[in-house]
């Protein structure tokens, strides 16, 4: 009854933001100048063309990143797992980073090039983690693990040689995408999130019993029928294509993807099949309101909502390193 009433307050609470943020901003927007049947107010043109597609892009890609660290949490057996523990972040931000110092400019089927370039990089990204990982026998977790922090430091160092070498421009460029934000997206970066996410969203629902058995470990999660192999594959490429997606179009954006679900556990528990709604609802609630946060806390300027997720999210992943039964928060 508890996790029922818990649901229904997220699922309000999301509308809520969903209904409210785009009306908040530097100027606030008049609901019946809004909704007046020609249309073509500023009002009508801010609120239908730049504030509603970025909060809807905020929520699902808050959504995509709280499930993938959800799902990653279950697989590793870690309460510091993040969707970019396996460098599909590195691998985006190398290929945005790629993008920009060749000064290339393109578009294609109506996506930007950088986008392009960074959606590349990660599934390069997941590609060389999984043929590592494979050609090690088998589809050991901590090698998993060890080839995805090992490319991510790698990339990172690709990525200081590449703004070093920048233009004072094109650095500040990479920097500010390096932040992660949501300011430049359209109705495209919906559509181009849309798929991925629910493609992702739907295949860990059904792994929701799965992602039980992981929890208690993989030895005894076979022996009760799993096959964990298969899982873990099917996890890793759902999650990294997901993440991947949602890096390339608004940047790495940090922490979501490791608050959301713990704090989810807190509301609903560690059962999967209830702690799957709760983290998709409140990861992208989060990011919603976060967003709002960027945009009003210095306006009129706007800060990377990046930056609010780290202000939020360093404290609170010092509070896990803390926490001597750390890892009790998964089971």
């Amino acid at each position: 009854m508890k996790t029922k009433t818990t649901l229904l307050s997220l699922s309000f609470l999301a509308l809520v933001v969903l209904l409210g943020a785009p009306f908040v901003g530097i100027t606030p927007l008049s609901f019946s100048h809004v909704i007046e049947p020609a249309g073509g107010t500023m009002d009508a043109v801010v609120f239908w063309h730049i504030r509603l597609p970025r909060v809807l892009t905020a929520f699902l890609a808050g959504s995509g990143l709280a499930l993938g660290g959800m799902a990653f949490q279950a697989l590793f057996r870690n309460p510091l797992a993040t969707p970019f523990t396996l460098g599909v972040s590195g691998g985006a931000a190398f290929g945005a980073a790629l993008y920009m110092r060749l000064g290339i400019a393109f578009a294609f089927l109506g996506i930007p090039g950088g986008t392009w370039a960074a959606f590349a990089g990660a599934i390069l990204v997941i590609v060389a983690v999984y043929g590592l990982t494979r050609a090690r026998g088998g589809f050991a977790t901590t090698t998993l693990l060890l080839a995805g922090v090992a490319f991510s430091y790698f990339l990172s160092s690709m990525i200081l040689a590449l703004q070093y070498s920048a233009s004072l421009h094109d650095s500040f460029r990479l920097v500010r995408w390096l932040m992660g934000g949501l300011g430049m997206v359209g109705y495209d970066a919906v559509l181009n999130l849309f798929p991925l996410v629910v493609t992702g969203s739907v295949l860990i629902l059904m792994l929701t019993n799965e992602l039980n058995l992981l929890t208690i470990g993989e030895d005894l999660a076979m022996s009760r029928g799993l096959d964990v192999p298969r899982t873990k594959k099917v996890l890793f490429f759902a999650v990294s294509c997901m993440v991947g997606g949602i890096v390339a179009v608004c940047g790495p954006i940090g922490f979501v993807g490791m608050m959301a679900p713990h704090i989810c556990r807190l509301l609903v528990g560690s059962d999967h099949r209830s702690l799957f709604p709760a983290t998709l609802l409140f990861g992208g609630t989060f990011l919603t309101a976060c967003d709002v946060i960027a945009r009003l806390a210095f306006a009129p300027a706007e800060i990377p909502v990046g930056v609010i997720t780290a202000l939020l999210g360093g404290p609170f992943f010092l509070y896990l390193l803390l926490r001597r039964d750390s890892g009790s928060l998964l089971v």
